[in-house]
């Protein structure tokens, strides 16, 4: 399908010549061929800010807020767990949701490192409806099956946290959580079952190793070598939490960082999710690798995981981009709000500034886009793919006191409210703030209704939950040394 068209903005960011003012931007088949002077605004014509469309480097499609079952501030070690409550009775509904939330706040490609699916489908057949939601959405995304065969419910042996607990729980969690993995042969040929069935210009599949605390070493440099035959793009977890931290030193005294350099896993086809805990030679070693950092800032205070070296990493040469983790900050998925947060976080302290506004977004972009596998830079210029986010400048700039710089009033109070349109490979996919076609409301009311009957079949979970997260607290606390 041809998508040709243009656009006017009153106001750009993230042309090669920096912002622009009263411009056109025109594509021919989802590539851009004139970016120019439009000449005086014409009379009454909205002002736009016009900017690449934004790229969610690291998600996993969560089909409605996690703290609606029960996770609020927990720790991952035992939100994990506490999230199999939310698991999806139809891949298409809950996948459609999410990624209809990321388009809303100015998305056009998301990473979908998928972690829960719904087990009532063949992993090809599910990915295949996963890739339906995000063409009926219109975005570019990156699909990896998360793949795991070890640890499956603390960083080691579950019997010694099993054998704490009363019998008949103990027996819950084993059936539960404790199932035979996989062998790392047939992870490997399912995701690239996968690739053969879903992939294409708008759909990257990549191999998705959930963390090397939960993947043995046979599958990591199986995943290694077969990334290296055929190019295929790898996402992983690394060293999210002080406890994964924890593992990694007493499991590689030669450093977790070292250990996948020298199994071949460190490259430019590798996007690293968090990297809370990193040290600062692990940053260089990664940044050296070419590999890529997603940060993900609302989700590392909801989990209580930590800040994380992010302008250290940057200071580093490390590629950084910013995901969402499906655990926005307000739990909406608005990846704007979610930029923002880490440029606060992260970007100063007093008259000392760690980066410039402009560059972190558009860095963080371009970055993105790579992580999700998605051509071009994220630049507006000829050439490059016509994905465009426009924002309500009339409401961005709701005081009109003086002439403000558009970067400014960006990282001050943007969010999805004030997303007009998004344009992905020249075709608009929001418009005037609505998903042509798609009802999200409609579609979260049924997965709210389908939710609260299905969490009924985890009532023996939820009424032991009490004990086994204390159980699992215990194990960690004093793993991590602290009692």
């Amino acid at each position: 399908m041809t998508h040709s068209g243009e656009l006017y903005a009153s106001h750009t960011i993230g042309e090669p010549e920096g912002p622009q003012k009263r411009r056109r931007i025109r594509w021919q088949q989802g590539v851009i061929t004139a970016v120019e002077d439009a000449g005086p605004a014409a009379p009454g014509l909205q002002r736009t800010l016009v900017m690449p469309a934004l790229a969610n480097a690291h998600d996993h499609v969560r089909p409605l807020p996690m703290s609606s079952f029960g996770t609020a501030f927990l720790p991952l070690e035992t939100w994990l767990p506490r999230t199999i409550l939310a698991t999806p009775s139809d891949a298409y509904t809950a996948a459609v949701a999410p990624l209809a939330r990321a388009a809303l706040s100015g998305c056009g490609a998301v990473m979908v490192h998928y972690t829960r699916p719904s087990g009532k489908r063949d992993p090809v057949d599910e990915a295949r409806e996963v890739a339906r939601a995000a063409r009926d959405v219109g975005l570019r995304i990156a699909f990896a099956p998360a793949i795991r065969d070890r640890n499956p419910l603390v960083y080691g042996d579950e019997t010694a946290v099993l054998e704490t607990l009363p019998p008949d729980i103990a027996t819950l969690l084993r059936d539960t959580y404790c199932r035979p993995p996989l062998s790392p042969e047939r992870l490997i040929e399912t995701t690239e079952q996968i690739a053969e069935a879903i992939q294409g210009p708008m759909v990257d599949v990549q191999f998705g190793p959930a963390g090397v605390q939960w993947c043995s070493d046979e599958l990591l440099r199986a995943i290694a070598r077969r990334s290296a035959e055929t190019g295929r793009r790898v996402h992983m977890h690394l060293l999210e939490t002080p406890y994964q931290r924890r593992w990694a030193d007493l499991t590689f005294p030669e450093g977790i960082v070292s250990y996948l350099k020298h199994i071949g896993m460190l490259s430019p086809r590798l996007t690293l999710a968090h990297c809370v805990h990193a040290r600062p030679h692990e940053l260089d070693i990664i940044a050296d690798a070419g590999c890529r950092i997603v940060t993900n800032s609302g989700s590392n205070l909801h989990l209580r995981s930590g800040l994380g070296p992010v302008a250290d990493a940057r200071r580093r040469g490390c590629n950084v981009a910013i995901g969402v983790d499906g655990q926005a900050f307000d739990e909406d998925d608005d990846i704007i709000r979610e930029i923002r947060l880490a440029n606060a976080l992260h970007g100063g302290t007093g008259f000392a500034q760690t980066w410039s506004r402009q560059d972190f977004l558009l860095q963080s972009i371009a970055h993105g886009r790579q992580a999700v596998g998605m051509p071009g830079t994220g630049k507006i210029a000829v050439g490059e793919p016509a994905d465009f986010l426009q924002l309500d400048y009339d409401r961005l700039d709701r005081d009109r006191i003086m002439e403000v710089e558009p970067i400014d009033l960006f990282f001050a109070r943007a969010n999805a409210r004030h997303v007009l349109q998004v344009i992905v490979a020249g075709k608009t996919i929001v418009a005037q703030g609505c998903l042509p076609g798609i009802d999200l409301q409609a579609v979260e009311n049924e997965l709210r209704s389908t939710y609260r009957q299905s969490v009924r079949r985890f009532d023996a979970l939820s009424r032991d939950w009490p004990l086994i997260e204390t159980a699992l607290a215990q194990w960690n606390l004093a793993y991590n040394g602290c009692c």
